[in-house]
């Protein structure tokens, strides 16, 4: 009994410390930065920290322009003025990350961001000096909710590319050109022109003087940047000569030896733009390229002919040159030719593009008429029942020695049904000859039932297209039964 009585002790007592456990868990899980008032202060940066904030709640007070669920706060106030970058990569829930100035109840939001990549969040901004920042994390979506996850944050201050200004463009040299800066510690100067094709917030500078007249492409490699040339010596006086917002098409112009030419590269209203590559090269040629059909024409058919050629430069092809090889010459886009007579003709075309970049490809179209026709079928005039008949198929051609398959039906009721098939070579014949397909057939019952016969007769190129297949069949004179 007494041994009985002492594990039911020890159970108790497990239990009731489990249960304390518990409930100092609880208590250790809310974060102490979980409300505005007691923020977590940051004294430097760069600043990182790793946070338990699955117990995290909302406060009353937290404001609800960007998602306040499970948030926790941390503050900074700024040295000097600097361009702020703070980011949750690593953490391992949905988080939203905000930052605000002001204070509790009456905050001003500055940036809010979810899903700058994958589930995490980023966000920068320019800060001054003697200002206090707030930031908020929560989890998305909604407001009020409790919980979180394992957060990772990161706070620094990045320093401004040193192309940041007008006064400051980098200089290119030679070409090709190529180089990388963070646009989200770029900024816009006062009197900066917004491109004419996106409008920015963040940019750099480049300058090119070309020593000769050429087109050249200027290009990012970045979602999110553009590219806007200038010319001009301010800020005040700049005219643009080209843009671009797509990081796959470059913006090409015709740069002028001597002319110094101002390249800005910014980020678009689509963000998303942090390292980004400019590159400046010469403008390549255009691709010159097109395509035919049918692709085995014979001298009566009108042959179509298609454009295919593309500009990398993004310029665009302005105009053409057809060549035929027969003397004949074309500038349409897409034109159609007939070539009178077999031959191989080596056809060119040349495209010029808006700003004068060439480019020629050639092809050589093999023009062959092949032709054959069924010009006599001979039968005789009248059979008998079990009667064995011939039927002589007379072919003719006079182009290129050609394989031709005969196809021998005769009719019945309703249609023609086959009787036999012949393949032969049929060498070419001038002065009206032709080769003779030599059938033979066996007169039935069926056929005196009928009281005739008529043969029908189709030929067939092997492997070739026939370029008059009208006279490729002929019908024979009935034969009367007997």
């Amino acid at each position: 009994m007494v041994r009985r009585n002492s594990l039911r002790l020890g159970v108790v007592a497990a239990s009731a410390l489990a249960l304390t456990l518990v409930g100092s868990t609880a208590a250790l899980a809310q974060p102490t930065n979980d409300d505005f008032a007691s923020a977590t202060v940051i004294t430097s940066l760069p600043f990182t920290t790793a946070q338990d904030t699955s117990e995290a709640t909302s406060d009353p007070s937290d404001p609800v322009e960007c998602y306040n669920n499970g948030s926790v706060w941390y503050a900074y106030t700024a040295s000097a003025d600097t361009t702020i970058d703070a980011n949750t990569f690593g953490s391992n829930y949905d988080t939203v990350l905000s930052a605000w100035t002001g204070s509790q109840g009456s905050l001003t939001l500055l940036a809010c961001n979810d899903d700058a990549g994958s589930l995490q969040s980023r966000i920068s901004f320019a800060a001054s000096a003697g200002t206090t920042y707030y930031f908020m994390v929560s989890f998305c979506c909604g407001h009020g909710g409790t919980g979180g996850g394992s957060l990772q944050l990161s706070v620094s201050a990045l320093v401004p590319p040193g192309n940041d200004s007008f006064a400051n463009a980098t200089v290119v040299g030679a070409l090709p050109f190529a180089d990388t800066q963070n646009l989200a510690v770029a900024s816009v100067e006062a009197g900066e022109p917004q491109p004419s094709c996106f409008g920015t917030s963040r940019t750099v500078w480049y300058s090119v003087t070309p020593t000769t007249t050429q087109s050249l492409s200027a290009s990012v490699d970045q979602y999110g940047a553009g590219v806007a040339v200038y010319t001009g010596t301010s800020l005040a006086n700049l005219s643009p000569v080209g843009c671009t917002n797509y990081y796959y098409y470059p913006a090409t112009f015709r740069a002028q030896a001597g002319t110094t030419y101002f390249i800005q590269v910014g980020e678009t209203s689509s963000g998303a733009a942090n390292s980004t590559t400019f590159r400046l090269r010469t403008a390549p040629d255009p691709v010159a390229s097109f395509y035919y059909y049918p692709d085995d024409p014979s001298a009566f058919d009108t042959v179509q002919l298609i454009d295919a050629s593309q500009d990398p430069a993004n310029v665009g092809i302005s105009a053409r040159l057809w060549e035929f090889g027969d003397g004949g010459t074309s500038t349409q886009q897409n034109p159609t030719h007939r070539f009178t007579a077999d031959g191989d003709y080596t056809v060119r075309l040349t495209v010029t593009t808006t700003d004068g970049r060439t480019a020629s490809t050639s092809q050589v179209v093999g023009v062959r008429t092949h032709d054959v026709a069924i010009i006599r079928l001979g039968v005789p005039q009248s059979a008998r029942v079990g009667q064995t008949i011939a039927i002589d198929v007379y072919v003719r051609n006079t182009r290129y020695p050609e394989t031709v398959r005969v196809e021998l039906d005769k009719g019945v009721p309703g249609g023609f049904t086959g009787v036999g098939v012949l393949t032969l070579s049929v060498p070419v014949k001038m002065g009206g000859q032709s080769t003779r397909f030599l059938f033979s057939y066996t007169v039935t019952s069926d056929d005196r039932a009928l009281g005739k016969i008529t043969f029908r007769a189709t030929a067939t190129i092997v492997n070739q297209p026939d370029a008059l297949p009208a006279d490729n069949q002929l019908l024979s004179t009935p034969i009367k039964v007997m």
